[in-house]
């Protein structure tokens, strides 16, 4: 009988052993410096880490002898997540988002074809322009690379052509790297955070219940001709 819902993959740093769950007699020691210890007996290694307080990680179980590293586990674990981290960039990077353009497309189309591109380039992918002629637009080309080159305007701070647009076949194609993020501008699709998170106002809960109280004051009525008015009386 099938599961209903797919068992979760377990994590990489659940398969590292560490200290005492090493099967190997001898591992090859790497301290604490990065420093070659050479091959040592397990428990020899096990106590050299406890002496420094540390960890002794297993890095490479298929080695003859196992390499093992004295360190932290925990910031073993950290920097691994940071490699990670680093690599999924580099994926990002060498993914290729294709945007589809027409000599006739509509301004307003332009505009959301741009939003498109520039949220694929804001997550490190590269962007694929590709504009088609259909029929007779081949007699007017120069249409299309004005199309072309408004969409590279509208990137400019964001990505970067890798080449010049080029007519082939019947289309005209581009391909656009987006720019280091310390160069590049930030996403106007994505809302800031100082806007999303207003800051409290001083005086803790009592001064944010202070407009609310207001608003639930009753509004008294206008004086009219059968309500009395608060004016002195008269003398006779």
């Amino acid at each position: 009988m099938s599961r209903p819902f797919p068992s979760r993959s377990p994590s990489p740093a659940s398969f590292i052993r560490i200290n005492g769950k090493i099967r190997a007699r001898e591992v090859r020691v790497i301290g604490i410096e990065g420093n070659q210890l050479g091959v040592m007996p397990l428990n020899d290694a096990i106590n050299l880490a406890r002496q420094s307080a540390v960890d002794l990680v297993e890095i490479a179980p298929n080695a003859v002898p196992p390499v093992c590293r004295v360190v932290d586990f925990g910031k073993f674990r950290y920097e691994q997540a940071k490699k990670d981290k680093e690599s999924k960039k580099h994926q990002h990077a060498s993914t290729v988002k294709e945007v589809q353009l027409s000599p006739r497309i509509d301004p307003h189309d332009l505009g959301v074809k741009v939003g498109h591109a520039i949220d694929f380039l804001c997550e490190d992918m590269k962007v694929k322009v590709a504009l088609r002629f259909r029929g007779r637009e081949m007699a007017h080309t120069d249409v299309g690379f004005e199309v072309v080159k408004k969409f590279i305007v509208e990137l400019e701070g964001f990505g970067h052509p890798d080449f010049a647009p080029k007519l082939v076949g019947r289309g005209i194609s581009l391909m656009i790297s987006p720019l280091p993020r310390n160069k590049r501008a930030k996403n106007p699709r994505q809302p800031e955070e100082s806007d999303a998170e207003e800051p409290a106002p001083a005086g803790g809960n009592h001064a944010a219940k202070r407009p609310a109280e207001a608003k639930r004051k009753k509004v008294l009525p206008l004086p009219t001709s059968e309500t009395p008015t608060d004016s002195p009386p008269i003398n006779p």
